[in-house]
């Protein structure tokens, strides 16, 4: 009587009964496909268009920028453009106004991100949790964010914070104190809040999105074993809109390097310079002045300043999207 003794591995199969699957990129027979030169062309030439436009779209106006801040440009004197080597950017960094420029245009952004982030999360603790009314509260809270900016400007400039018949001014009155001349005495601050006021929403939808992801089980958990609302809050809240807030200050602060419309519409960057930032001057210089050359120098230092401050937001702020 025979015994059946298993064969090693491969060893008496038919030729052709089992048959792997072959690696990708290679044939059957075991040769490598080749692309034809027409499947690695055709799709570059569809993108290529595309591609086209928006090169374009981006170096034709920054080498006229380039090209203008190198030459004595004015639209007054239109016909001659002589070389100017760096007289231009020599004349803008000069300029009394520029640091006070610089230092509003900070101070601007800076107020405005943390306004704008503190209050943003507050709101949309407050608003997340159920109340009567509560999709009623959401849509309010967001619309202002889709007011345009010189709307948003002439409301708060002739609706709250005229001196005479302004609402700030009926509420100081009202507790018997004198009315503030916002755009007078305080001209910076008036255009952080106009511009805190307008983003705000954008940061509270971004935190109230992300809070509708919130662990609850971990939430009840953490106050079952003692956790106060601080804790929960600072251990628990805070982490997870650590990524949430990063998008809010990368985003704002990229949009915030050229605030414009508020400041034309309400305080044309005075009393003096004390609400003048870098676009505002630029604008002086270009369309007050008809001065191309030093214009386009000043854009050249708005785009390396927008750089650097991206540079740095990648670095420190960037890494909590990872």
């Amino acid at each position: 009587m025979s015994t059946l003794t298993p064969s090693p591995a491969g060893e008496g199969r038919a030729p052709g009964a089992e048959t792997s699957a072959p690696l990708p990129g290679f044939s059957q027979s075991g040769k490598k496909n080749k692309k034809t030169a027409t499947d690695r062309f055709l799709p570059r030439l569809l993108m290529a268009p595309a591609v086209l436009t928006l090169f374009l779209w981006m170096i034709v106006p920054l080498a006229m920028t380039i090209y203008f801040s190198f030459v004595n440009y004015n639209l007054m004197q239109p016909g001659d453009h002589p070389f100017a080597r760096l007289e231009n950017f020599e004349y803008f960094i000069t300029d009394p106004d520029f640091w006070p420029a610089v230092w509003n245009t900070l101070l601007l952004i800076g107020s405005v991100i943390v306004s704008t982030v503190v209050l943003g999360v507050l709101l949309a603790l407050l608003v997340n949790e159920p109340f009567p009314g509560r999709g009623i509260v959401r849509v309010l809270l967001i619309s202002p964010f889709f007011v345009m900016p010189t709307v948003n400007a002439l409301l708060w400039k002739h609706m709250m914070m005229n001196p005479i018949y302004g609402v700030l001014a009926d509420l100081w009155r009202f507790f018997g104190a004198e009315p503030v001349d916002w755009l007078t005495d305080v001209p910076l601050l008036s255009v952080i809040i106009m511009v805190a006021w307008q983003w705000l929403p954008f940061a509270c939808l971004i935190f109230i999105t992300s809070l509708q992801s919130l662990d609850r089980e971990q939430m009840e958990a953490a106050r079952m074993d003692g956790a106060s609302a601080v804790q929960r809050f600072g251990y628990l809240t805070i982490p997870h809109l650590a990524r949430p807030m990063a998008v809010v200050i990368m985003i704002e602060m990229i949009f915030l390097l050229s605030v414009f419309a508020e400041i034309a519409v309400t305080t044309n960057g005075g009393p003096g310079n004390e609400s003048t930032n870098l676009t505002y001057m630029i604008f002086k210089q270009s369309l007050m002045n008809f001065d191309v050359g030093v214009a386009s120098a000043g854009a050249l230092f708005a785009v390396i300043l927008a750089n650097i401050v991206a540079a740095f937001l990648i670095r420190i702020i960037g890494k909590n999207l990872d």
